[in-house]
């Protein structure tokens, strides 16, 4: 049986004879059903019309992306480091050339995400990388579509992975909204990697934050101050939000003060 993939969130299910009824995710006001419905999709199907393309962002950091665009069209960052390396995001569509580049890179030991928009096909990733370790905040548990024995839920606010890898529990999109600071990232100087957390901007100066995104329903000042309070003891210079060209490259830390200033000022004026 096939585990049927929704077109418009890319989120994969457990497997069924048939396509599920809906898309709980998809029906939650921080996302959308299509416009032509609710589609679904294979793996297996996907395989044949799409491909995925890997760029390198800096040394370390590689991001891995679907051509043509599906769902939302995140990519997914590889980040090596010397105890393994961390697949954060993750995308839908998983062959034998994307496996073979990863393995190439040094595999993978852990797979992490920010938020259930971005969750993909994780259990398929994490299945033809031997079972490695999935880690997910226990509060986005009810959005998981396809549950598996090897996705395991922190609960804390900091949760420690390899090399020196933070998750950052921020909320705000989610109440389990995460980003992940890499510290070794940026030549040293130190990167968040945000996912739509905390979104950048097409003024690459800039970030945002919201609710949702697809139905333009900010946030309110506290999540806001909430978000810029989570990641402000790390020290962070660059910002990769979820999506190939979504980078602030200098001043991050800044950025984000400044950017909830700004946003703040506009919801309460």
């Amino acid at each position: 049986m096939p585990n049927f993939i929704c077109v418009t969130c890319g989120n994969q299910f457990s497997e069924s004879d048939a396509p599920p009824a809906h898309c709980p995710i998809c029906e939650d006001d921080r996302q959308y059903i299509g416009h032509n419905g609710q589609q679904w999709t294979t793996p297996d199907a996907m395989r044949q019309t799409h491909h995925n393309v890997v760029r390198s962002h800096e040394p370390n950091l590689t991001g891995i992306g679907t051509e043509p665009r599906f769902a939302i069209g995140q990519r997914a960052l590889l980040v090596q480091t010397p105890e393994g390396n961390v697949l954060w995001d993750c995308i839908s569509l998983l062959d034998d050339a994307t496996v073979e580049a990863v393995k190439a890179l040094g595999g993978l030991v852990a797979i992490t995400g920010s938020h259930p928009h971005l969750y993909g096909t994780m259990v398929d990733w994490s299945e033809a990388f031997g079972g490695v370790p999935i880690y997910l905040h226990e509060s986005n548990r009810e959005y998981v579509q396809r549950p598996a024995p090897q996705i395991r839920y922190w609960d804390t606010e900091i949760f420690a992975l390899p090399a020196g890898l933070a998750l950052i529990r921020c909320g705000g999109h989610f109440t389990g909204s995460t980003v992940l600071h890499w510290p070794a990232g940026a030549d040293g100087r130190g990167a968040l990697l945000t996912g739509d957390t905390i979104q950048v901007a097409q003024d690459r100066g800039w970030v945002s934050f919201m609710y949702s995104y697809p139905n333009m329903i900010p946030l309110n000042a506290s999540a806001v101050r909430h978000i810029v309070a989570a990641v402000d003891p790390f020290a962070f210079d660059r910002i990769y939000g979820g999506w190939f060209d979504s980078i602030v490259r200098h001043d991050a830390k800044a950025v984000v003060r400044r950017s909830a200033e700004r946003y703040i000022a506009a919801i309460t004026e």
